[in-house]
């Protein structure tokens, strides 16, 4: 047991889904998952254990942002031992081709928090995927006919930002979508020899406004969900 997730030891597997939501996590277990064992309760941050086509399967939600995220990935890899994370979750969309709906598979994560510089005494790290996952991840989109991209992403510390166009500098340089969490999995899974990957569904444009409905999410969601759980049983 650790201080934020209260399983008892064995009852997480070495494989795991990260939802930032834990009704996700719940959705995932209760949809996807054979047997589903809910592991954790504490502060509502939900996870279960349960098998996906035979082979055992972890679901957990992390919460909004790196500090969150950060806790429970260092928890899960440091006390658990958990071996392979995938991040699923939602972000907005940098580029004019990159559409709602589509599915981002990040390769690598810039950040514009200092939480790296911090750990890193001031020097930059460039947190990646592994490439693993990723090429199984992309196969299988493939396969699927899934509309998938892959490429870099930014992780933001702030939601509401002062300046509204300041997405456009990452923009120029190619990055395809912004979300909250990624730098930090990729960074904490890269320093315990983990394999990480953040499979991110398209809910919103910061190029044409768009955003999709309650009910068009939970459909892309099931897509992206699945994605996730045949990348992370693959061999």
């Amino acid at each position: 047991m650790s201080i934020h997730i209260e399983a008892a030891p064995g009852a997480i597997a070495e494989a795991i889904l990260l939802p930032g939501d834990p009704l996700r996590a719940k959705f995932i277990a209760e949809n996807y998952l054979e047997k589903p064992e809910q592991f954790n309760r504490v502060r509502n941050m939900f996870g279960y254990t349960g098998t996906y086509k035979g082979k055992r399967v972890s679901v957990m939600g992390t919460g909004m942002g790196m500090p969150s995220h950060s806790i429970y990935v260092h928890e899960l890899l440091q006390d658990y031992k958990v071996k392979k994370l995938i991040r699923v979750g939602t972000c907005g969309s940098l580029q004019a081709d990159v559409k709602i709906r589509d599915v981002i598979l990040a390769t690598a994560a810039s950040t514009n928090s200092n939480v790296n510089r911090i750990r890193f005494s001031g020097m930059d790290y460039a947190p990646a995927a592994d490439f693993g996952l990723l090429e199984t991840a992309w196969r299988l989109s493939q396969e699927k006919n899934l509309p998938a991209r892959a490429g870099t992403i930014i992780s933001s510390d702030m939601f509401y930002t002062e300046d509204p166009d300041e997405w456009k500098l990452w923009a120029k340089f190619g990055v395809l979508g912004v979300e909250m969490e990624t730098a930090e999995l990729y960074t904490i899974a890269a320093k315990f020899r983990a394999q990480a990957l953040a499979i991110l569904t398209v809910s919103d444009s910061l190029v044409t406004h768009e955003a999709t409905k309650a009910d068009e999410r939970e459909k892309t969601f099931r897509a992206m969900a699945e994605l996730g759980l045949e990348t992370i049983i693959a061999d």
